[in-house]
């Protein structure tokens, strides 16, 4: 590779990293809450610095730990909401199409 491949190479990668950077830590900001909504209706907001097991109309159960909102529970067939990660940041989000919950 030629001098000026590496220097575009770097360019690239530092660009990457940049972009990397404001999405995670300027765009993305930790949360404070998570809001939940079942049917589109508001269900509760409850507040991410405080630990809680949720009960979500007996079909979901979300557990916040540590500063995160997690679904380790629904009776939907497919399970896809207890298999998303947990979420944390601003924009992020929890669906159980089934159920129709969102958080």
């Amino acid at each position: 590779m030629k001098k000026n491949d590496w220097m575009l190479l770097a360019a690239v990668i530092v660009i990457a990293a940049g972009l990397y950077v404001v999405n995670t830590w300027i765009i993305h900001k930790p949360g404070k809450e998570v809001v939940v909504t079942v049917e589109g209706k508001l269900y509760g907001t409850y507040p991410l610095s405080e630990d809680a097991v949720i009960d979500i109309q007996g079909t979901n159960r979300l557990e916040i730990r540590d500063g995160k909102a997690d679904m380790v529970w629904a009776d939907c067939p497919d399970k896809l909401c207890v298999h998303q990660k947990e979420i944390q940041r601003k924009g992020e989000t929890i669906v159980c199409l089934p159920n129709q919950v969102v958080a």
